[in-house]
């Protein structure tokens, strides 16, 4: 009997409180990853929309050739014909005898030696022809021609 006496005064492994169990407030071991996976896809739909935007400004009728596609990595410098014979550089409208002083400045502040020429479907080859001989007379020899991939090849 004594020992019935020094046991009825524990609850003999059950929890005191509501329904058994303790409200004890422990530390969530789980993350919760749903908002996170929220914010990162509305960046790529965003990313996604932004990106065709970030492209040469100057906006042409590029013509259309069977030629591969080139994969460069560092990025070269732009210049532009449109179908008037308004030259650019970049997005900077500039004269032709401009030209070589402003690609000048570029391959100094370390751009990549490398020009691509865009020429309007419209524009006289005459116009991008003196584009591309006063930077051959300025000394760069790296000089390309950006046409778009024909449709259906």
């Amino acid at each position: 009997m004594g020992m019935a006496s020094a046991n009825s005064g524990r609850t003999s492994g059950r929890r005191s409180g509501r329904g058994g169990k303790r409200n004890r407030a422990q530390p969530m071991s789980e993350i919760n990853v749903t908002p996170f996976v929220d914010v990162m896809l509305v960046l790529l739909i965003v990313f996604m929309v932004a990106a065709p935007l970030l492209t040469a400004g100057v906006p042409l009728d590029l013509p259309q050739t069977q030629a591969e596609t080139l994969n460069t990595e560092a990025e070269p410098i732009t210049v532009s014909v449109t179908n008037d014979g308004q030259v650019y550089v970049a997005e900077t409208a500039i004269g032709l005898e401009e030209l070589a002083a402003r690609v000048g400045v570029l391959v100094e502040a370390g751009a990549d030696e490398r020009i691509l020429v865009r020429g309007d479907t419209n524009a006289g080859y005459g116009e991008v022809m003196k584009v591309m001989g006063v930077l051959s007379r300025a000394g760069y020899a790296k000089i390309g021609l950006i046409t778009e991939q024909e449709q259906g090849q």
